[in-house]
């Protein structure tokens, strides 16, 4: 049987992360997200970790573009009218899903390692055979953000028994 972390963990995770990152001035809120939702593909950015060990699984935060620049705007400090670059960006979203990842991890069976983010301009794309076991979808300052978890597995899928407080 897979584990999977049950959906309060996720969003608690997501949220302590999303603070740690962008502060308190405006919070992260859960959204319902109409399917093809929340956003095209070249109005994104995602990142991927992959978890694997006594758990294998993929971490994906999916967020769009103008979001993907407030963010990295707010974590590097950077200030005036120019706009972050392409390399910034990946950066950010590359430490979010990183973060957001490791924290994942910790909550399930060990030992297990972290990849190195996955950065890209655009939407994720799974394996095929991945089973997407859990997803948040929320909202900060408008703008849609997504994260999921997917195993690549035949086994059932059981939520992980505790969440976390």
């Amino acid at each position: 049987m897979t584990l999977a972390p049950a959906l309060t963990d996720v969003h608690a995770i997501v949220d302590q992360v999303w603070t740690s990152f962008l502060g308190e001035v405006e919070p992260l809120l859960p959204a319902d997200v109409a399917p093809g939702g929340p956003f095209p593909a070249g109005q994104a950015w995602s990142a991927a970790v992959s978890v694997s060990g006594g758990w294998d699984a993929t971490v994906t935060v999916e967020l769009s573009a103008a979001l993907a620049v407030s963010l990295t705007t707010t974590m590097l400090g950077l200030e005036g009218p120019e706009a972050p670059d392409d390399a910034d960006l990946a950066d950010a979203v590359g430490e979010l899903v990183n973060m957001v990842g490791g924290n994942l991890k910790s909550l399930m069976p060990g030992p297990s390692a972290l990849s190195l983010p996955a950065v890209a301009a655009g939407r994720a794309a799974h394996a095929s055979g991945a089973t997407e076991i859990a997803c948040f979808d929320g909202v900060w300052a408008g703008e849609p953000v997504r994260v999921t978890v997917h195993v690549v597995t035949d086994a059932p899928v059981d939520l992980l028994p505790q969440p976390i407080s």
